[in-house]
């Protein structure tokens, strides 16, 4: 099975293609791209050259894998519209993952930067399995111990060492095997935002005077 992987919650975009077979994972090709806020510009350009480096024509996709987050409203929103777009257009299934499932593997914490001081971090086992999160706290409260894997910028507010680590494509097509080896049983792509939006509408709308 081939997978085109994305992922946009965090500054740095990720956008690949790999083999899938019965839980076996072999990344083609992978087009990490430093984006900050420039999801919606970057994101196309990096699917194009991850395709082009694989070898592969988008007509021999058999999946699309997206990161649902946490992350910001805006990069989140590009990545799974994208995702949805690409898998509708070509009859595909469309699977999503929690973010943070997709960075480092065993025992760990992953964190990673939610601004306004804080972190979105989340919990595995020896396994690799989730046991608590993903969560959005600040590092100094963080309810949760190492080892961490993440953002290593965090690693003096959190008192302890960060291992530098980041979304990958192998880390997104893992977290989705469940899904790959059924696609019936994956769900809706819901964004996992956490946080309301920093831009919200009025609570009330003030009548217009008429003169």
């Amino acid at each position: 099975m081939l997978v085109l992987a994305l992922d946009t919650a965090t500054p740095t975009l990720v956008a690949g293609v790999a083999r899938w077979h019965d839980g076996a994972v072999e990344v083609l090709a992978e087009q990490p791209a430093p984006s900050g806020n420039r999801h919606a510009e970057l994101l196309g350009p990096a699917i194009r050259a991850a395709l082009a480096d694989a070898g592969i024509a988008m007509g021999d996709l058999d999946a699309v894998v997206t990161g649902l987050g946490p992350g910001p409203f805006t990069g989140l929103r590009v990545g799974v519209v994208t995702a949805a777009t690409l898998a509708d257009a070509r009859g595909l299934p469309a699977l999503g993952v929690c973010s943070l499932d997709a960075i480092g593997n065993g025992a760990r914490t992953v964190v990673t930067d939610a601004r306004r001081k804080e972190v979105y971090w989340a919990t595995y086992d020896g396994s690799g399995a989730r046991v608590d999160g993903p969560g959005v706290d600040r590092p100094e409260e963080l309810p949760a111990g190492g080892p961490f894997v993440g953002d290593d910028r965090f690693a003096e507010r959190l008192g302890a060492p960060v291992r530098a680590a980041g979304v990958t494509t192998a880390g997104l097509l893992r977290a989705a095997a469940p899904q790959l080896a059924d696609p019936s049983s994956a769900s809706p792509l819901v964004p996992l935002y956490l946080r309301r939006p920093d831009a919200t509408p009025p609570s009330s709308i003030k009548a217009v005077s008429q003169p």
